[in-house]
């Protein structure tokens, strides 16, 4: 830990932080603040000091921490059930499947746990319709992806990452996937051949520093996709659920995937949850033996799914996105800090590009910190921020001056 941030904290935190360091595997590198509690936009660490959250968990806490009916639907299953294996059905399971389904205006879904077993379950299926129904020869199944992606970090899905720190030491690498820029239609319709099964694309590039393609991109590739029979593969884990201010980013560009892959806010920030959704000819390939999960579809993580469809279905989280979005972005950009190359975003979704002579993004990150804002850097030059959905004006107001004082302070 750095000795100027370490001068700044209490005994108690550098004790839980030394802790960790100590049993932890050193695989994050946390902003040395314990957070114990939380509710809504704020948060509160172990010496009693608040946060507003401005991260949400990677858009995890879109409906903000412990929201009552998410809390109460969970409690409520708990007292009834939380898991039951799928040698067996469960009451909630054909609810939840068909809820989900008509919210994406698609025909079957596969429930997973986390984000990345929905992309693999994805990349499963995609392959698999390959071979079972486009007729491809066996084991030739390639997918289009883009540089700079993030799947997440299984070993499958490292393989087609382009940032050295998540492939570095973690070869040999699974073969059958071409790497295609981000936003270039034209690219996307060179790179696929007569063994090409799908397309797997982030509508936003998060990880990547909050990247918005070019206006038409989602169309393109739609077009593109369709005319040479390539399933189109959306992973909304990070745009879904109101995010961008849409239901789900492709609808900015009113295009629909063959696959939507969800995950995030749809555990409501309160379990692991995550799905592919999808037509009956994609889904349908994957027949009892070719996929599961003990966890996957578990009737605790159903219940609190089915509670955030309802709270989507109101509409109230895409439009505080749309407009609080936008207020976010102007602000942001007006402020036009000599330290800020680029501020770029959507709905309640901004990436801040800082200059070369700034240093590290971390370094804001901590300062803002100090200041009782939570945001995160990434690529080293850009902080992203990501509050939740339901953010109150007046916070957001005060988080921006928050960061605007302290860009302006850099350099001085």
């Amino acid at each position: 830990m750095e000795k100027a941030v370490s001068d700044r904290l209490t005994a108690t935190t550098i004790a839980a932080i030394e802790l960790e360091d100590r049993y932890g595997a050193p695989n994050y590198h946390s902003l040395p603040a314990v957070i114990a509690t939380a509710e809504g936009a704020w948060v509160t660490d172990i010496d009693g000091k608040r946060y507003l959250d401005m991260l949400s968990a990677y858009s995890a806490l879109n409906f903000g921490h412990r929201h009552p009916a998410l809390v109460n639907a969970a409690v409520e299953q708990l007292g009834r059930m939380s898991l039951i294996s799928r040698a067996v059905h469960s009451d909630l399971f054909g609810p939840f499947v068909s809820e989900l389904a008509e919210l994406c205006g698609m025909e079957m879904v596969l429930p997973m746990n986390s984000g990345a077993e929905g992309v693999e379950t994805a990349l499963k299926a995609a392959r698999k319709w390959g071979y079972d129904v486009k007729g491809i020869a066996e084991d030739r199944a390639k997918i289009v992806v883009c540089e700079r992606n993030f799947h997440g970090r299984t070993t499958t899905i490292v393989s087609f990452s382009t940032e050295e720190s998540s492939r570095a030491g973690f070869g040999p690498f699974t073969p059958g996937f071409v790497t295609i820029p981000f936003g270039d239609a034209d690219a996307l319709e060179a790179a696929i051949d007569q063994d090409t099964v799908a397309f797997l694309v982030e509508p936003v590039q998060g990880e990547a520093g909050v990247i918005v393609p070019p206006e038409g991109y989602l169309r393109s590739v739609r077009q593109i996709c369709t005319r040479n029979n390539v399933l189109l593969i959306a992973d909304e884990i990070q745009t879904g659920f109101g995010r961008t201010g849409e239901t789900f980013a492709c609808q900015r560009e009113d295009v629909t995937p063959d696959v939507y892959i969800l995950g995030k806010a749809l555990g409501g920030g309160i379990v692991a949850l995550s799905a592919v959704v999808s037509s009956a000819e994609i889904l349908g390939v994957m027949t009892p033996g070719t996929h599961g999960s003990t966890f996957g579809g578990n009737p605790l993580a159903l219940a609190v799914g089915r509670e955030v469809m309802r709270l989507v279905r109101t509409g109230e989280y895409q439009e505080r996105s749309r407009v609080l979005g936008a207020r976010l972005l102007e602000r942001l950009r007006s402020a036009a800090s000599p330290h800020v190359s680029e501020v770029r975003g959507v709905g309640l979704w901004a990436g801040i590009e800082l200059t070369p002579d700034v240093g590290p993004a971390r370094g804001v990150c901590e300062e803002l910190l100090a200041r009782g804002v939570i945001c995160k850097d990434t690529h080293m030059t850009t902080i992203r921020l990501a509050p939740p959905l339901m953010i109150d004006e007046h916070d957001l107001d005060w988080a921006v001056d928050e960061v605007v004082d302290a860009l302006g302070a850099l350099g001085g």
